[in-house]
């Protein structure tokens, strides 16, 4: 076995990689961009060296680069993880002509397996099951069309070298076909380099079921069961389950020996995922071999117990593969779900910006965790906006769902659009939910047939939602108050205080939101034991306390529940009920009037950079104050309104809180 290995990769795949490492005593070697210095993978490995700058190009994609540490780093070994450099026969062959051992298949397996038309060709030759279609290597769009008519419409343009959707069209009648071929060509190439194209029957309705299989190198293979991953949104995965709903212990022996047998037609060794398309009639065929380990191999491991990175190191290490096939069994469901920072609503583009707050469900053996990120950093324009892969097991597919339901209720992510309301919907589904028992309801249009489901228009939000933040915003009032008496010299003065907010006026206050751009206001009454709310649609008593974690315990009009609130300077994120939603705090009355009552608080975390002014200086409206610097900027806290300055509760260099009390202030 290996003393030390180079993970070629960044993010979840490569944390993941180094927690078995560490668990097997392996060394583990990092290497990163300028990007990611400070990224989790880079800690979370004995060593780390940088390869370039932010772009792949330049840094994870230079063979150069990652050899070269390599041989600094004194790595015998070089796991490429998946995308990147991992299916690269070149950079496999680079790492034999260094004396370094490539965890995955060899070149030729590469090779053979990288063009979907050779690939089909020999799988062909090996029995397996192909969709009716042609592989030809004549590009002449006259033959092209010539083989669709043959093939019968609707047909599937396929990018030979291609994956991830790219490339990739389909065709309903001769009428589109010229400038689908047109316009697959032109992404193939851009996306590969490679604009060859091959022509499928495209069939109606199909699912996504996909073989895990290993083989070392005393010619022994085995396969790990399926994975249903026919959930997708423009041809990317977006849930995995193991075993796939409906499979019968007939159709997995024939899907396990076909997936088998065509390993074994390229002389495979490693970790390797044969791809099967199936019909409406349960028919399988062959679509494509990826030659590494899958994104979701997670859900395999859950249900088999094994660790599939282990199995790679060993068998890289020339070990043979540690059991047999009749010794391997299916225990309990696994579901996986694919956290991105995208935005649903808007046709799932990435999205970038800083995990201000993030706070993953709690796992256990039936809730795992995958990530590459932590709270605080950024996710940005040059990798794949994955935030993390989420995995639940349970003994059988209700009860997997279910924790995979509550689970996602739990994850929160604060600072950027994701798809976790998304996810939630589709696990929710009765398409989704009831597939194990009508099977006919899973396949890889679900997504597009139900979109108005999923992606509902976004409607405003509730009383209860405005609720929470309003009683958010009453409960700070009272933690400035109180560390405004703990900064004070004369701790019982009045505007140490918070269960008044105007002087000489009605203890009430009005606080205002935006809406997805509509004005709301929420007038808050102080009550001893809490507030009532004036809310859109009625009056409403509140109460409730910040625990330890920053969470609320809130309760409205007697009824009990957790929330939390999380601020970026105005922005706030209400998390409630497993949901998400996002207000504006109108600043003129959460921020300017308060100093008209006595207060001016801080609008983000930041340091003091200037004290303006001094007890009993008297200010115009909108003479600056104080200085903060937050996120890299500057802000000015200015007079809300003519008035005197009573007290100051921060020095120059000072840290602050969001929300803390700076100065208090008296209108006149």
């Amino acid at each position: 076995m290996f003393d030390k290995i180079l993970i070629a990769n960044r993010g979840e795949i490569a944390c993941r990689i180094a927690r078995t490492a560490r668990r097997m005593g392996i060394g583990t070697v990092a290497v990163y961009s300028e990007a990611d210095a400070r990224a989790l993978h880079v800690e979370s490995c004995d060593e780390a060296y940088l390869i370039g700058p932010p772009a792949a190009r330049d840094s994870y994609l230079r063979i150069d680069r990652i050899l070269d540490v390599a041989r600094r780093s004194g790595a015998k070994a070089v796991h490429p993880g998946y995308g990147f450099l991992s299916e690269n026969e070149d950079f496999a062959r680079a790492c034999a002509e260094a004396g370094v051992v490539f965890i995955g298949p060899p070149p030729e397996a590469i090779h053979a397996m990288g063009s979907k038309s050779n690939a089909k060709a020999i799988m062909e030759k090996a029995g397996v099951p192909l969709v009716p279609g042609y592989h030809g290597d004549s590009q002449d769009p006259a033959r092209l069309a010539v083989e669709a008519d043959r093939i019968g419409y609707p047909v599937l343009i396929k990018a030979s070298a291609g994956g991830g959707g790219k490339g990739m069209r389909i065709v309903r009648e001769p009428a589109e076909l010229a400038a689908a071929i047109a316009s697959a060509k032109r992404e193939a190439a851009s996306s590969f380099g490679d604009d060859h194209l091959l022509i499928e029957k495209y069939l109606l309705r199909p699912r996504h079921v996909e073989l895990q299989v290993f083989a070392d190198t005393h010619g022994n293979c085995v396969h790990l069961f399926e994975r249903d991953c026919s959930v997708q949104r423009r041809h990317q995965k977006v849930l995995e389950e193991a075993p796939a709903p409906g499979m019968t212990v007939q159709r997995r022996r024939q899907m396990g020996s076909a997936a088998v047998a065509a390993a074994r037609a390229v002389g495979y060794v490693g970790a390797g995922t044969v791809e099967f398309i199936l019909d409406s009639e349960g028919e399988f065929y062959f679509m494509e071999m990826n030659t590494r380990l899958q994104v979701e191999h997670p859900v395999t491991e859950m249900i088999t117990g094994l660790d599939l990175v282990e199995w790679q190191l060993r068998i890289a290490g020339g070990e043979p593969l540690p059991l047999a096939q009749e010794q391997l069994a299916i225990h309990g469901h696994a579901i996986e779900a694919r956290v991105y920072a995208e935005d649903p609503a808007r046709g799932f583009l990435p999205a970038i910006g800083r995990l201000e707050h993030l706070q993953e469900p709690a796992t256990s053996g039936h809730v795992r965790v995958d990530t590459g990120v932590r709270e605080g950093d950024e996710i940005g324009v040059h990798y794949d906006p994955m935030i993390a892969k989420l995995i639940c097991w349970d003994t059988d597919r209700d009860s997997a769902l279910r924790r995979l339901r509550q689970a996602l209720a739990d994850y929160q992510v604060a600072g950027l659009a994701t798809n976790l309301q998304f996810l939630s919907a589709v696990v929710s589904h009765r398409a989704f939910a009831l597939a194990h028992r009508e099977p006919g309801l899973l396949d890889t249009g679900l997504i597009e047939r139900y979109q108005a489901e999923l992606l509902p228009a976004q409607e405003p939000v509730d009383d209860e939602v405005l609720a929470i933040a309003a009683l958010d915003q009453c409960l700070r009032v009272v933690q400035a108050a109180q560390q405004r008496a703990s900064h004070s010299t004369d701790p019982g003065s009045p505007w140490h205080g918070a269960g008044g907010w105007r002087l000489n006026q009605d203890n009430h206050h009005v606080i205002g939101f935006v809406d997805a751009g509509t004005a709301v206001q929420v007038t808050a009454h102080y009550r001893p034991n809490g507030y009532v709310l004036d809310l859109p649609g009625g009056s409403r008593s509140v109460s409730g306390e910040v625990d330890a974690d920053g969470a609320i315990a809130v309760e409205i009009d007697g009824a009990r529940m957790l929330a939390q609130v999380v601020r970026r300077g105005t922005e706030l994120t209400v998390f409630a009920r497993g949901r998400s939603h996002r207000l504006e705090l109108a600043v003129t009355d959460a921020a300017h009037e308060a100093g008209d009552e006595g207060s001016l608080v801080s609008p983000m975390p930041g340091a003091v950079i200037d004290v303006l002014v001094k007890v009993g200086d008297a200010v115009v409206k909108g003479a600056p104050l104080m200085l903060i610097e937050a996120m890299k900027m500057e802000h000015t806290i200015a007079a809300p309104a003519d008035g005197v300055v009573k007290e100051v509760f921060f020095a120059k260099g000072d840290q602050v809180r969001e929300g803390v009390e700076l100065l208090a202030f008296e209108g006149r």
